[in-house]
């Protein structure tokens, strides 16, 4: 939980808490509103009123900012303003479409050859003294991530209870639009976790992370992030600046299911329903997005 200290610091926490009660993580808004709550205090500490001009330049975007992070800023401090709004305080409310949307981001699909060279690289990682079970952890969450197109925040929080060894499936409670589900693992992997639980769980502590950082707490995203960016490296995958993400595991996950379907001579739009429910989306629509990218995707005739 974090402390506020700027003009608004009692809203923001109250904003926070009624969020986390109608039952919302709201981890990652938090840590934007912490940001915000600094700025107040630095440039407007006395601020009584969230006004268009401090809305507008918090909202300004810094120097190499993407629009998609400007935008997130913003949906946030809009979803506070009208909370601020609501116990009568004055506040700006950033119009809906105020910020451009930037360009669409078009999803990297790994072509098999680099899902060999990337996953050689993750079992090529050593042990670390700072980070003892990286070595064990890393070749089985990145597996996780494209066997089973996790998210990959399903896959850090994931708890030791959350595997059942027996039915050969994980359990994701909770995840985007509060949505929980149960997820079989590929046959593939089923030994490799079973074996991965042994070294790591021994005692099968239910409430444990399954893949844990120091102090017993989950991995965060950053350091997801700067492993995955070295298996790249080591993998000889080109990183632009823009892409490949981690999430585009999940992407490709999903145009070789369809890819599989397709070859197989199965009727796409029948097995669309049981494809939405396994990534755990609440609308078709969203579905149909990675139905467009396999479409398009050039590797999906790949032989």
């Amino acid at each position: 939980m974090h402390t506020f200290i700027g003009p608004f610091a009692k809203e923001i926490q109250d904003f926070i808490s009624l969020k986390h009660s109608v039952g919302y993580a709201y981890e990652s808004e938090e840590r934007r509103l912490k940001q915000f709550d600094r700025f107040l205090l630095q440039n407007h500490p006395d601020a009584t009123s969230l006004t268009k001009n401090i809305v507008v330049k918090w909202c300004t975007k810094t120097p190499n900012e993407k629009d998609s992070n400007r935008n997130l800023r913003a949906s946030v401090i809009r979803q506070f303003a009208l909370y601020l709004n609501d116990v009568g305080k004055s506040a700006w409310i950033v119009p809906k479409g105020f910020y451009s949307g930037g360009s669409k981001y078009i999803p990297y699909i790994y072509n098999p050859d680099e899902v060999r060279r990337f996953l050689h690289a993750v079992d090529q990682c050593h042990v670390n003294s700072e980070a003892p079970y990286r070595h064990l952890i890393m070749p089985i969450f990145f597996r996780l991530l494209l066997s089973c197109g996790l998210r990959c925040s399903e896959a850090r929080l994931l708890k030791v209870s959350d595997f059942d060894v027996d039915n050969g499936t994980l359990t994701i409670f909770d995840s985007k639009n509060h949505n929980s589900r149960l997820i079989p693992i590929p046959k593939s992997l089923i030994c490799r976790l079973i074996d991965y639980v042994e070294k790591v769980h021994p005692t099968r502590q239910a409430g444990r992370y399954l893949f844990p950082a120091l102090n017993e707490k989950p991995m965060t995203l950053g350091n997801v992030y700067k492993n995955f960016r070295k298996f790249l490296w080591q993998a000889g995958i080109s990183h632009s600046g823009h892409g490949p993400r981690v999430h585009d595991f999940r992407h490709t996950y999903c145009v070789y299911r369809l890819k599989i379907w397709t070859e197989q001579g199965r009727n796409l739009l029948a097995l669309i329903p049981l494809l939405r429910t396994y990534l755990g989306h609440s609308t078709f629509r969203e579905t149909a997005y990675y139905f467009c990218c396999c479409i398009f995707s050039n590797y999906f005739h790949i032989k």
